[in-house]
């Protein structure tokens, strides 16, 4: 079973290996093609003269429309599409692509552009002389009740009493709830492609039968991070948007022995899109970090290192925040030590997602209680990643092996881990995924400070603790990878930093 979300992501990824989208779409089209036939062929139906007549959406389900329909005329059957806009607002590259060629099929295939609902109420002796129906508008791209002229085709394929066909998902069908979102287009059969959506399950009043086809993802596409992921968490900015809509955050670190790690994490999270973000830090650095950037807000408490005067300045933030990163800097002297398992205890209860680094992992191992912690993501190196475990489990050298360990691990403790290396691993204990990005110029230190910033601002730009960690590791290694190319194995972390949005950028727009 997989989500629509979880289905994008990996659409989205196999570019990563190689494999372009057009070919899922060629593949998904003659899988719903092939489950024709054979429906026709067990029914002992002739299959030559056969009328298909094709709703196709402006998105990638209605390309899959037009090459169903281009497989179907192999067998000598015809077809027309009702196109449900106009060819110049179709969405994708792929789908212009597969509508090209219909457009050229000149003696097979005819096509009708539907502008609003009335035109489609004058075509009804075209939908009556159909014998086959393909719902290609929509499929997972539902979004609100379905409008015209997408109602009216839904009132008049389910009136047609034909053989109806749909590709992925039926129009009007939410494929990861069930909810019916007005009317529904009620199939003889659906088939959907690579997993089933949790939607279908039980709604056979409007799936019919449901056939699950296969279109050649390799299994790695839902593993590595990509592309995928990080359109996922990168939305665009609407104009009306406002300050503090993209997340608010604090940073907890510094002190006598660091003072550039809590900047540098900081730093990142602004050079990620973070509103606001705030650095809480003993007096004795204050202005020390401030003097980093005049970006930087820093509010100190008395001390050098990290102690119980920052609860008074904790209790101001708190409730005005959507996320906090601990750990940047602290230190672990034994006063540091002793206090953070009452800091850690605060975070928890706080409700607010966190990202924990560092000292405090070791003190946190220490403390039981806090787990499960479902709200935070800890982002170990492989030492720290030890103190997590029994004293008799040994970490794998092998990836398979050390991937096996994380997710057993994330879900026993109940938080998200990132276990840093040549590749990254993150879980949280249900899906886990590895990360490509990166280098060996990032062993530099600060590296794993720029991490925590990038997934402390996912997590208060509200994206769930899997998705930033992933995300925010596959950032970071593409902006260590942009620094290597341009200066080569000779980095600081303010290299990492300045080349975050560089590499969102080139992500977003590959």
């Amino acid at each position: 079973m997989i989500t629509v979300r979880d289905m994008r992501i990996i659409e989205d990824n196999v570019e990563e290996l190689g494999l372009p989208k057009i070919r899922l779409m060629e593949n998904a089209g003659r899988g719903a093609a092939d489950a024709i036939i054979d429906y026709l062929q067990q029914k002992k139906e002739k299959l030559e003269g056969k009328k298909v007549l094709v709703f196709a959406g402006l998105g990638n389900n209605g390309g899959d429309g037009f090459v169903v329909l281009r497989h179907l005329t192999q067998f000598g059957m015809t077809g027309t599409v009702f196109l449900l806009g106009t060819k110049d607002k179709l969405r994708t590259t792929d789908a212009q692509s597969n509508f090209r060629i219909l457009e050229n099929m000149i003696f097979s295939v005819k096509i009708k552009e539907i502008k609003d609902s009335s035109e489609l109420k004058k075509l009804k002796d075209e939908i009556n002389s159909a014998d086959i129906i393909i719902d290609a508008m929509l499929g997972t791209g539902l979004k609100g009740n379905l409008r015209d002229p997408y109602a009216t085709a839904v009132d008049l394929i389910n009136n047609s009493k034909k053989l109806v066909v749909a590709i992925d998902t039926p129009t009007g069908l939410n494929p990861d709830t069930g909810e019916i979102h007005g009317t529904a287009v009620k199939a003889t059969f659906t088939v959907t492609f690579h997993d089933i959506k949790p939607g279908l399950i039980n709604k056979k009043e409007y799936t019919g039968d449901v056939i699950i086809k296969k279109i050649g993802v390799p299994p790695e596409a839902g593993i590595i991070v990509g592309k995928g992921d990080v359109k996922e968490a990168f939305r665009p900015r609407k104009p009306e948007a406002h300050k503090g809509d993209f997340g608010r955050l604090i940073v907890i670190g510094g002190g006598k022995y660091f003072t550039g790690a809590p900047a540098i994490a900081a730093l990142a999270a602004y050079k990620l899109g973070t509103d606001l973000v705030t650095v809480i830090t003993p007096e004795y650095v204050e202005n020390t970090i401030r003097s980093y950037s005049p970006t930087l807000i820093v509010r100190g408490y008395p001390g050098e290192v990290l102690n119980k005067n920052i609860f008074k300045v904790l209790d101001e933030y708190i409730d005005t925040v959507d996320a906090v990163v601990l750990g940047p800097g602290t230190g672990r002297d034994n006063q540091i030590v002793s206090f953070l398992p009452e800091l850690l205890h605060y975070l928890k209860d706080s409700g607010k997602p966190v990202v924990i680094d560092a000292d405090p992992l070791r003190v946190l191992a220490k403390n039981k209680d806090l787990f499960p912690w479902k709200q935070a993501v800890l982002t170990p190196h492989q030492g720290e990643f030890k103190s997590l475990l029994s004293e008799s489990t040994k970490i794998p050298k092998e990836l398979e092996g050390k991937m096996e360990l994380v997710a057993k691990t994330a879900k026993e403790l109940g938080v998200t881990i990132v276990l840093k290396g040549r590749h990254d691993i993150i879980s949280n204990g249900d899906k886990i995924k590895i990360n490509r990005t990166g280098n060996p110029g990032m062993t530099v230190g600060g590296t794993g400070d720029s991490l925590c910033g990038l997934i402390g601002g996912l997590l208060a730009n509200k994206k769930d603790s899997f998705l930033a960690a992933s995300v925010g590791a596959y950032i970071n290694g593409l902006a260590g990878d942009l620094a290597v190319a341009e200066l080569g194995y000779h980095l600081t972390p303010v290299d990492v930093v300045e080349r975050i949005p560089m590499a969102i950028e080139k992500t977003l727009h590959l």
